[in-house]
């Protein structure tokens, strides 16, 4: 059995399409809008249409870890706690530089092929215990691309949250409204990747810029709690301009929105040019910090982004949660989510215990 026949096996009766003219599919998982015609694939690869009828990725996994929230990133959202991380295979977009293209690009790269071999049956149900026998809070669904497999995230954030988790997707954002509307009932927390400003850099990785733009201030309307993530790539995206209208854009939202620049090492098919320093992470830091956001943080740099690996008070700017890397080293701001020194509130998704939040310097809960 091949990669297609393995994946065409584990699929079911998808939920976010249209039908059109001659058995034709109007799919809207993803921001492409794929017309999708009998015995045909949409360019994610994994939705297709047979006999008249969308069939989408359901009942497996290809990678599965308890992994820190911090890691997804969300530093805002259940901070110190774990995520039950799960993943599937495929993406509508083909970033040259994907960290996680040997899942993300199954059925398009050949390179690929060999992700079948992760795949693993898997019910909604014994995911759920996994998370209660890992600790985790939260059940996020990550590594690919979540929207293509919405209807299967569905599925089991349903059951998250009778179980008392929070759900959680980390996701390029490249949505469409009617997808965000069918999740929203069932999410907690989206990540977004706001890779680029510029729509010609979004045309080169496969997608649409004003589609991304408008996924973050629609999932902000729907009440999700929203970070977004640029992946900081020398002479792509890195120039002062471009990362000051992304913070301005942001900014515009919600100044509360947390920012993530994050640093681009070399990888799948870009192997030349440089991997982003820590003077630029800083830099574009700083840019985000003057265009008004009040939570701007340096990721893949750990110990090197100085003040913005931690969350400090937007009253008084005391530190409040101590980061080095995912390990949280101190943690206080009240059960409220409030600053103990000057009562303001922190914008996020706190835990009501923070007695209890797990001090992984340590390896145990804060004793207070």
């Amino acid at each position: 059995m091949n990669l297609s026949q393995k994946l065409d096996s584990l699929t079911a009766p998808g939920a976010l399409y249209k039908k059109e003219a001659d058995n034709a599919l109007r799919c809207f998982a993803c921001g492409h809008r794929c017309l999708i015609r009998e015995g045909k694939r949409g360019i994610c690869k994994v939705r297709f249409n047979e006999k008249g009828k969308l069939r989408v990725p359901w009942g497996y996994v290809a990678a599965l870890q308890a992994d820190p929230i911090e890691k997804k990133p969300f530093y805002h959202f259940l901070s110190g706690e774990n995520a039950l991380s799960f993943g599937m295979l495929g993406c509508d977009l083909h970033c040259d530089y994907c960290q996680n293209w040997f899942t993300s690009q199954a059925m398009r790269d050949p390179a690929s092929d060999g992700a079948g071999r992760m795949v693993r049956e898997v019910s909604a149900e014994q995911l759920i215990a996994l998370a209660e026998q890992t600790d985790s809070k939260i059940i996020a669904s990550t590594y690919n691309e979540p929207l293509i497999t919405s209807e299967w995230a569905v599925e089991i954030f349903k059951k998250a949250k009778k179980a008392g988790l929070k759900t959680a997707m980390i996701s390029n954002g490249h949505a469409t409204p009617e997808t965000l509307d069918y999740l929203a009932p069932y999410l907690d927390g989206y990540k977004i990747d706001l890779k680029s400003m510029q729509e010609r850099n979004y045309r080169q990785l496969g997608g649409v810029l004003q589609n991304v733009l408008d996924s973050i201030i629609h999932a902000h309307k729907l009440g999700l709690w929203v970070e977004v993530v640029t992946l900081v790539v020398p002479d792509f995206n890195d120039s002062n301009a471009e990362l000051w209208e992304a913070a301005r854009f942001l900014a515009e939202i919600s100044p509360n929105i947390p920012w993530h620049v994050t640093a681009y090492h070399r990888d799948y098919k870009r192997q030349s040019g440089d991997n982003t320093s820590a003077e630029t992470l800083l830099r574009a830091a700083d840019i985000g910090r003057e265009a008004g956001l009040n939570y701007v943080y340096a990721g893949n740099a750990h110990g090197l982004a100085k003040e913005y690996e931690s969350t400090y008070c937007p009253g008084c700017n005391k530190a409040l949660i101590a980061r080095r890397g995912f390990i949280i080293r101190d943690y206080n701001l009240t059960e409220n989510g409030n600053c103990p020194h000057c009562g303001a509130a922190v914008a996020g998704v706190w835990t009501n215990e923070p007695g209890n939040v797990k001090l992984n310097s340590f390896g145990m809960p804060r004793v207070v």
